[in-house]
């Protein structure tokens, strides 16, 4: 019972980053602009939350500043730190109408360069490595309880971070903007047929950078909360979750209730791959050397190759995704 318990509160915590990033590029992709720089920008945020919760140790530890508070503090910094590193990709795509694709790319190489060069900045050089601090965690104490049953202490506090709720919040409020509100309409319609949304008086150049920016703040916050789900500290690197993110989001159909779906289906085969020598019904693989240790890792990728072939027949991405807008076309 305690692994069953492992399991879903592992798997839980490894479905926020892929939900967040993966709604961060909905967001994108359905104004328009293909993202394929979600891995530097959960790069470059997963940099500023981490920086900024060693900046707030000393305050934490000496009770200055609440615990949870020093995270909010570092969730909205790595947010900002998204919505900033993510005006490169808009300005190029946008303003400069260049390739989407290789902009992405190259955001990608230079946020993890980027991030270990700060890394030392700060550090010292040689220590890329910046530990998270024991606080950043909710227990029990921070809710005064006193947990009785192990079962439910694994399932609720042991991988329990200020982002899993802040996730929830921002999946519905992710739902609501995009199918509820005007500003959703308009963003889709950017999306789709850009010159016809145009003509009816919305500024196409304006919903682009919302949609990038909103992609920018998920991703940032997504980024943190990956290297808080890792537990062994930011090393400039998110191990390509932003492109399994990618994955998640058109396995999803960029729709935020197939996207979280995903998520969760996704994590739970990452947390196979984490917890398979534990897990007593699945195979080990004894009698060949290595096997276990290296396929059940490999496994949330290799899913990732096999539903994509399965699904992208079916999918559909927004007509005008990726093209740059021009006014004179119609």
């Amino acid at each position: 019972m305690i692994v069953l318990a492992d399991v879903i509160s592992a798997t839980i915590i490894f479905a926020v980053p892929l939900l967040l990033v993966a709604m961060g590029g909905m967001f994108s992709e359905r104004s328009g602009i293909i993202n394929i720089a979600l891995e530097g920008i959960m790069i470059i945020g997963a940099l500023a939350g981490c920086l900024m919760m060693r900046t707030l140790n000393s305050a934490v530890t000496s009770g200055a500043l609440g615990s949870q508070l020093a995270m909010l503090i570092s969730i909205l910094t790595a947010a900002a730190a998204g919505v900033v590193f993510s005006v490169l990709l808009a300005f190029a795509s946008i303003n400069l109408k260049a390739d989407q694709t290789i902009g992405g790319t190259a955001l990608n190489m230079l946020a993890p360069a980027l991030a270990i060069v700060i890394s030392w900045v700060v550090q010292g050089q040689g220590q890329t490595t910046i530990l998270i601090p024991t606080w950043s965690r909710i227990t029990e104490a921070n809710f005064g309880l006193t947990m009785k049953s192990q079962f439910l202490q694994t399932l609720l506090f042991k991988n329990l971070y200020l982002t899993t709720p802040i996730a929830v919040l921002l999946f519905a409020a992710a739902v609501v903007l995009m199918y509820k509100t005007r500003f959703g309409l308009r963003l889709r319609s950017c999306g789709e047929h850009p010159q016809a949304a145009a003509s009816v008086g919305i500024n196409v150049f304006k919903m682009r950078y919302a949609g990038v920016l909103i992609s920018g703040f998920l991703g940032g916050i997504g980024g943190l909360a990956f290297t808080l789900a890792a537990g062994a500290g930011f090393q400039s690197s998110v191990a390509g979750y932003g492109f399994l993110a990618l994955a998640v989001m058109i396995f999803g159909n960029w729709k935020p209730w197939s996207i979280l779906g995903a998520s969760l289906f996704f994590a739970l085969f990452k947390v196979i791959g984490a917890y398979a020598s534990s897990i007593s019904f699945l195979p080990q693989f004894k009698g060949v050397e290595g096997v276990s240790t290296y396929l059940y890792p490999m496994l949330p990728y290799i899913i990732t190759m096999i539903l994509l072939i399965l699904t992208s027949k079916k999918s559909r991405a927004p007509k005008a995704e990726g093209i740059p807008y021009d006014k004179g076309m119609r």
